[in-house]
């Protein structure tokens, strides 16, 4: 099973950026996804989190309004649109899958990674 996140880089304060998710080793259409990040020198944090069919979505108040978490079942994928990035938002950014628990908790499987960095 593995989580293969993609799309990170560096951008400028207030540029966009889609980071995706490409899942393989089994079907994960049935459970929740959701996106966490760890900031340099901090603990990693949720940002976002879908339902498995998307029809509820969760996010951190630090990017309500910025963010949209996105799903498709049919590939397997799940995405984060970011939008007016803001250097606050440097961080490295990792999709997860399959909650035991809370939407903002533990999840069972993890992906590698991926760079944002936001210059201002």
């Amino acid at each position: 099973v593995q989580l293969q996140a993609s799309g990170g880089g560096l951008v400028q304060t207030g540029d966009s950026l889609r980071l995706s998710c490409a899942a393989s080793g089994r079907t994960f259409s049935n459970v929740a996804m959701a996106w966490f990040r760890r900031p340099p020198g901090k603990e990693r944090e949720f940002v976002s989190a879908s339902t498995w069919r998307g029809e509820v979505t969760y996010y951190a108040e630090s990017v309500k309004g910025r963010f949209t978490i996105s799903r498709d079942n049919a590939k397997n994928a799940v995405y984060l649109q970011m939008n007016s990035l803001k250097p606050e938002d440097t961080a490295v950014y990792y999709c997860a899958a399959d909650p035991p628990g809370s939407y903002s908790g533990s999840y069972r499987y993890w992906g590698q990674g991926t760079q944002v960095t936001v210059s201002s």
